[in-house]
């Protein structure tokens, strides 16, 4: 199973959307518009508001001007319909101690999904397209920094979304495993899903760009 939206149209709509705190200014106004099936990249140097993006369009901050739409309903991250539709990684999720990467996995892929052998097997479809067969019974502080990377991709791609976000997927990877990811999330645009991709890996922005926002021009 590959999870992806049905619908068709717009997607993504942030028309004016910044982002002030204590008079500093985190993210500069930008609008912009991504449809079903699209990959949107966001590129800019390192504090242009590359992250408060993600997180205004994950329903994690709130923006101090302009709109936020995903799928034509305001954002809204404690509204379960909004939570169904997207799934993000903004940092690594959280990891118990006692739990396997199978563990975390097949636990995500439950909550999601009401048939327990669907669960199980998206669980271990994800983890064989990243790659970490060898690693499903290894505890999160046994895994390297490269690994825990793959485990927190696996975590947020383990059950239905049909909006994608991420925040520099590629972050302590080697150009083997990001070609890797680059299949990954190129098989979740083609189903239909919808992705927002922070990132500084030219490979990856120009393999998935559909459309590129700059913020180093916003800002």
């Amino acid at each position: 199973m590959i999870p992806g939206g049905d619908s068709i149209g717009i997607v993504i709509e942030m028309d004016d959307v910044g982002v002030v705190a204590n008079g500093v200014t985190l993210l500069a106004p930008v609008s912009v518009t991504t449809s079903a099936g699209e990959a949107l990249v966001v590129r800019g140097r390192n504090g242009t508001g590359k992250s408060t993006l993600l997180r205004v369009l994950a329903g994690i901050r709130t923006p101090s001007r302009g709109t936020v739409r995903v799928a034509g309903e305001a954002v809204a991250e404690r509204d379960r319909g909004f939570r169904r539709r997207v799934s993000a990684m903004i940092g690594l999720p959280p990891m118990a101690a006692d739990l396997t990467v199978l563990d975390h996995v097949t636990l995500v892929a439950t909550t999601w999904l009401d048939d327990a052998n669907e669960a199980a097997g998206l669980a271990r479809s994800v983890i064989a397209e990243l790659g970490l067969d060898a690693l499903v019974e290894r505890f999160p502080h046994e895994l390297s920094s490269g690994q825990t990377q793959l485990f927190g991709l696996a975590v947020v791609l383990a059950r239905p979304f049909e909006v994608l976000i991420l925040d520099e997927p590629e972050q302590r990877l080697d150009p083997e495993h990001v070609e890797a990811v680059v299949r990954v999330l190129q098989a979740r645009r083609d189903a239909g899903a919808t992705l927002a991709i922070a990132t500084h890996s030219a490979v990856l922005a120009d393999r998935m760009a559909d459309q590129t926002l700059s913020l180093d021009t916003a800002a």
